[in-house]
């Protein structure tokens, strides 16, 4: 049992876990192994019955699922009925479980509930088939699964035997639980965030704008990233990007704070700087929430210029007409949520065919690599020339690869969208 707590549950990876219980089972059972798995936690388990030749062996699925469920198999027995033979000692198999023909009708009286030894008719050798089911479950909590294991020799399955197996199912399945508490917290976060960055305000006509945001890395947490545009007065358009300390849900319910307290502010058409001095004011106040860096550009597209305001971010690029790129050179102030202030605006024209790309760290920070370093890859870029801003996020994102990048990526370019001749 100690052992078993040391080699169960080394990751919280459900995949890992499984095949962690069938090959701590077969070296201490001295059997074949089978772990049934649900594909989703049931809220009350309910038994669907199979047969195979070796006996009655009840397992569970999801109510109502209509697909089998996954199974890992490990050891030298067979892969359900029908299996194609013994699996090579220590690997994995991974496929849905043949199940042998449906049962006539309901089990009949006495049949053996998981957890107990399963008596089979004479195998082909006349020796007889041992089976032993419990469930995936801890306690009284809901059953994610079976584990089934069968040996022809060694005789039956010795109260020691079934402790054992009972304390390892129990020990995956409270290791199991905590991966998909796991898993429900990044999807609940991962919805969160695609649903905010995924719907930022309406810029106004005469601004083109093309947005991207992508997740971290499988087993990630989420982030606190985020752009937007807010439409102000005179036909400008303000264009945001922020980036909330730290990953998870709360980054994410924070992220959504800021930008909600962002849009009340912004709409009062205050100067960028302004702005985030307002809104660095109004977050310190809450201890509750986290630091986080923003970059404001206000573009005003009758003048040809763009007024910015940095508060601890990185700075923006802008690619000519020619497909060129360039760092713009700004004054950064503190992070939003210390209350120091210091802010300042930066105008700067923006040249007709030029786009503007703003964006969060996990575009260009590499592990390792100076931010330098990895600021002049970004500006080392030649895109083709008259690039608009959709053309210039998706080979941004390429170029850089951005997919498979360590931390959540949120990029938004604009670019001046040009007149009809008169």
């Amino acid at each position: 049992m100690e052992q078993a707590t040391g080699e169960i549950g080394t990751t919280l990876d459900e995949t890992t876990t499984c095949r962690e219980l069938v090959r701590f089972a077969t070296e201490h059972v001295s059997a074949s192994v089978t772990v049934d798995l649900a594909a989703e936690q049931p809220q009350r388990p309910q038994p669907d019955d199979a047969r195979t030749r070796a006996g009655t062996v009840t397992r569970y699925r999801r109510p109502h699922d209509s697909g089998p469920p996954r199974s890992v198999s490990h050891g030298s027995g067979p892969y359900g009925s029908g299996a194609p033979g013994p699996l090579p000692p220590g690997s994995a198999r991974y496929g849905p479980l043949r199940p042998g023909p449906a049962p006539p009708g309901p089990l009949p009286p006495g049949s053996a509930p998981p957890g107990s030894v399963l008596p089979a008719p004479p195998a082909s050798t006349g020796a007889g088939t041992h089976r032993l089911a419990v469930p995936l479950a801890v306690h009284d909590e809901g059953t994610l699964g079976t584990v089934t294991v069968a040996r022809t020799a060694g005789g039956p399955f010795s109260a020691d035997d079934v402790a054992l197996l009972r304390h390892a199912a129990r020990l995956a399945a409270r290791h199991l639980g905590h991966a998909r508490r796991l898993a429900a917290t990044e999807d609940t976060a991962l919805h969160l965030q695609r649903a905010l960055v995924g719907e930022p305000g309406r810029p106004h006509p005469n601004l083109e704008i093309a947005g991207g945001y992508l997740p971290a890395g499988h087993r990630t947490l989420v982030g606190g990233d985020w752009f937007e545009t807010v439409r102000l007065h005179f036909g400008r358009s303000l264009l945001v990007v922020g980036d909330v300390m730290g990953h998870g849900l709360d980054a994410a319910v924070d992220m959504n704070a800021y930008r909600t307290a962002l849009r009340e502010v912004a709409a009062t058409d205050l100067p960028p700087h302004r702005v985030l001095r307002h809104l660095d004011s109004v977050v310190a106040e809450d201890d509750a929430r986290r630091p986080a860096t923003c970059l404001l550009v206000r573009v005003d597209p009758a003048r040809g210029a763009a007024t910015f305001a940095n508060a601890g971010h990185l700075p923006p690029a802008v690619f000519g007409a020619d497909g060129s790129a360039e760092l713009v050179d700004l004054p950064v102030g503190p992070p939003l949520g210390t209350g120091i202030g210091g802010y300042e605006s930066t105008t700067r024209p923006l040249a007709p065919g030029a786009t503007l790309l703003i964006f969060t760290d996990g575009l260009v920070e590499r592990r390792g690599e100076d931010i330098d370093v990895s600021l002049a890859r970004l500006a080392a870029l030649r895109l083709p020339a008259g690039s608009g801003p959709r053309d210039v996020v998706d080979e941004v994102l390429r170029r850089l690869d951005a997919h498979t990048a360590e931390d959540d990526v949120a990029v938004l370019a604009a670019r001046i969208r040009a007149r009809a001749p008169q």
